[in-house]
């Protein structure tokens, strides 16, 4: 049984954001045109761009040992995987996208049970069906290949089961959201016999590690300042940390200097209380992980 790990990188609209991802957490990932066998720092992982919707079934069947995919995906597939950890980190909020159920302004649909009866597009066949047999309405639930709003527009549906972050789009078209479905965001999945193998398993587990440290890192900052000890009890009760401040003498005995970790949208309103508490050289700056 070979050790080297195959991972799956996403293509497509999360392909970029995630060599980003892995590039801040350790590892470069270089892409070449028409190539679906990316280059690795890593002697011990081969990569290979999938597509998400693939993910899954790749890696529950073996193919791949683990990869990056939305939720959403593992959902519609049923794949039969080990989901690691929940990743976000594409440009959308924390809350990530959603699934939503579209309709025309002047649609009689108001609810999910109005759908009996309906014709529905979606490219989540599957999670559709499914949710909605649990509710005991029988729909046509279809597959579209894309321009599923487009779609309703024109009368080919009565309704739309279709991906959104900010639901702009969907109102350009002259459309409703009627509600949510599914709220997804991206996952680190991998497959449950490579977890048995205490090499492939470490590997994954070093990943997994090294990916939420990188971001976590990316709403967080380094602030370093230098304070009067006379200063420092003032400085040091508003001053926010993860545990607790770092407390350093410098070579003036009369001064410490003192180094932080907090969250980046509190520097803008922290730096002048700090300046009026008696700190300065105040320094903000980036960081790369935090474990």
């Amino acid at each position: 049984m070979t050790n080297i790990l195959k991972l799956g990188i996403p293509k497509g609209s999360l392909e970029g954001a995630t060599i980003d991802l892995f590039d801040q957490a350790g590892w470069k990932i270089s892409t070449r045109s028409r190539n679906y066998f990316p280059s690795i720092n890593d002697d011990e992982i081969t990569c290979s761009l999938v597509r998400s919707q693939e993910m899954g079934p790749y890696v529950a069947g073996g193919t791949l040992d683990c990869g990056l995919t939305g939720i959403d995906w593992v959902m519609e597939s049923e794949a039969d995987v080990e989901v690691i950890r929940p990743l976000v980190y594409s440009k959308s909020s924390d809350q990530g996208a959603r699934w939503v159920l579209v309709v025309t302004q002047d649609s009689p649909i108001k609810t999910v049970e109005d759908l009996q009866g309906k014709v529905i597009a979606t490219e989540l066949t599957g999670f559709t069906s499914r949710y909605l047999r649990a509710r005991n309405i029988e729909a046509d639930v279809q597959f579209s290949w894309g321009a599923t709003e487009a779609k309703v527009v024109e009368g080919l549906a009565d309704a739309a089961v279709e991906i959104t972050e900010t639901g702009s789009t969907i109102r350009a078209h002259g459309l409703r959201i009627v509600c949510d479905l599914l709220h997804t965001h991206t996952v680190f999945i991998a497959n449950k016999e490579a977890l048995k193998n205490p090499a492939k398993k470490a590997k994954i587990d070093q990943i997994a590690l090294m990916l939420k440290a990188a971001l976590d890192a990316r709403g967080k900052v380094l602030l370093k300042l230098d304070v009067p000890k006379k200063h420092l009890d003032g400085v040091l009760d508003i001053l926010p940390s993860i545990h607790a401040p770092t407390v350093a003498h410098l070579s003036d005995p009369e001064w410490v200097a003192v180094e932080t970790v907090l969250d980046r949208g509190a520097v803008r309103d922290l730096v002048p209380q700090l300046k009026g508490a008696g700190a300065e050289g105040i320094l903000e700056l980036e960081i790369r992980k935090v474990c």
